[in-house]
């Protein structure tokens, strides 16, 4: 059952970064029902979030690893940039700095 309360990481990311567009739960690969937790299509950032790190989520657990491997390199071969951050890092100014950072770089090899 999927919370109804606002997903506040996803209005911070907004707020940060004015008039990029981030995709909640973005559908990125043709054939497959992968979906980054958030992205920035326009700039093939996205941003993936670990929970579990600390009590054996599914993220750490051998099958759910070798999944996500596949997962994050077929994304970078499709030429996506994964960043992965656990949820305690949701709310960190650093993920925010890092974000911003990745996505001025994308920008600036546009140009």
């Amino acid at each position: 059952m999927q919370s109804k309360m606002p997903d506040l990481f996803l209005k911070l990311l907004e707020s940060k970064l004015k008039g990029v567009e981030v995709v909640k739960e973005f559908k990125f690969h043709p054939v497959r029902k992968w979906r980054f937790d958030y992205a920035f299509p326009e700039y093939k950032v996205a941003v993936e979030v670990d929970g579990g790190v600390w009590t054996g989520g599914r993220h750490i657990n051998p099958a759910g690893y070798i999944n996500d491997m596949e997962k994050l390199n077929t994304a970078a071969s499709m030429g996506w940039l994964v960043l992965r951050i656990t949820t305690d890092d949701r709310f960190a100014i650093k993920t925010y700095n890092l974000i911003e950072q990745t996505i001025q770089i994308r920008k600036d090899e546009k140009h």
